[in-house]
């Protein structure tokens, strides 16, 4: 499977690996954020921890929503 992956990242165009580079940093700065919501706890934030849990959760699911809609478009 990674070397699919390499193999297939090879072939790509200059701007096709470009945009698959900035999609996996945006889903990594959607987890990372998501994370940081739920497990970052003198985080400035004026929500209760209930509603901190359920963005924190929210975030994490869209990251990962993205990041298949970004390979399954392929």
């Amino acid at each position: 499977m990674i070397t699919r992956f390499i193999e297939n990242f090879q072939k790509k165009s200059l701007k096709e690996r470009f945009l698959l580079v900035i999609g996996i940093l945006f889903f990594l700065i959607y987890l990372t954020l998501g994370l940081m919501i739920i497990l970052w706890k003198s985080l400035p934030l004026t929500l209760p921890y209930n509603y901190r849990i359920v963005f924190g959760i929210l975030l994490i699911v869209y990251s990962f929503l993205r990041f298949l809609r970004f390979f399954n478009k392929d």
